[in-house]
């Protein structure tokens, strides 16, 4: 980060409702120039909303926002030229081509990029004369990214950025955004996939129904969890988790269908583990270890799966 103590956003006590439905609920927190900052949680929690708000495309209920100095509400014009937004639901007409996308939003701002070099650096150069609608997922997220930085912003928006993506173009754009804030801005985005903050963020935001209900680096919302982890593996036949809850350090047994997944801390656990499988003739494959992850972080605050 470039200036951890420089605060380009603010955000108190933010509310925002669709008649009876609670989107956000009191959510308070600030955004540190140079730093990718994330918002996770499942769809419906509150995340988009939050960020609409911020870019000025909604009004809250109540709340204060400060973005860059600026109140959103009050000087959403002024605002837009310094913010790039790219939207959850991006679309372009199909028959449009790269250039002439890039040409079009180009035209809306008084000082822009020279976009040319900004294709090349997102690897779009080859498709400039290629139409919307041939290119490929993780091309049409490239252009999308390209329109969000034509004006030079100092803030940039990104709202699941890689729903939809197959893993190999998810992880060129994970690269593509490590960019964006190595060049000095300041990224906030939102996501449901756990690893892509995890991966990403230097500070995130777990929100849930609402509200934020931790807000740390990655690391040290793993590290909340204590040292704990799991030991998984399929079994080949009959399995009683008896003998393996006396193990020392096993927290909890999850079973499903052949896979084990056991719970705990020390540095005992996994020997145990293997040594009370081969004495108990338990027939088993694929075993390995996994450490803790926000995924795991998410469950404990909120008692569900990212994705229920």
């Amino acid at each position: 980060m470039s200036s951890a103590n420089t605060i380009v956003i603010a955000v108190q006590d933010l509310a925002k409702s669709y008649g009876k439905v609670v989107a956000v609920d009191g959510i308070s927190f600030e955004v540190h120039e140079g730093e990718i900052f994330g918002m996770v949680g499942p769809n419906g929690a509150g995340k988009t909303t939050t960020i609409e708000c911020i870019e000025g495309l909604r009004n809250p209920d109540q709340g204060g926002i400060r973005v860059l100095g600026m109140e959103p509400k009050h000087s959403k014009y002024r605002l837009q030229k310094r913010i790039g937004v790219q939207l959850q639901e991006s679309a372009l007409p199909d028959r449009i081509k790269v250039w002439e996308a890039m040409d079009l939003f180009a035209s809306i701002y008084s000082l822009s990029a020279d976009w040319h070099p900004l294709l090349e650096k997102l690897g779009l150069a080859e498709k400039i004369k290629a139409t919307y609608s041939k290119l490929s997922g993780g091309q049409k997220q490239r252009l999308f990214i390209a329109l969000a930085l034509i004006n030079d912003p100092e803030v940039v928006f990104l709202d699941e950025l890689t729903t939809g993506l197959d893993p190999h173009a998810r992880r060129a754009i994970w690269d593509l955004v490590l960019g964006i804030r190595d060049q000095g801005k300041t990224v906030v985005l939102t996501t449901h996939f756990m690893e892509e903050a995890e991966r990403l963020c230097n500070r995130v935001a777990i929100v849930d129904q609402g509200r934020i209900v931790a807000l740390d680096t990655p690391e040290n919302l793993i590290r909340s969890l204590g040292p704990e982890f799991r030991v998984t593996f399929r079994v080949t036949g009959p399995f009683e988790q008896n003998a393996f809850k006396k193990i020392q350090g096993v927290s909890r047994i999850e079973q499903k269908d052949d896979r084990v997944t056991i719970h705990g801390k020390g540095d005992r656990l996994l020997s145990g583990v293997v040594n009370t499988l081969e004495k108990g003739g338990v027939g088993f494959r694929d075993l390995r270890t996994e450490h803790p992850t926000l995924e795991d972080v998410f469950l404990i605050l909120t008692g569900k799966k990212i994705r229920d």
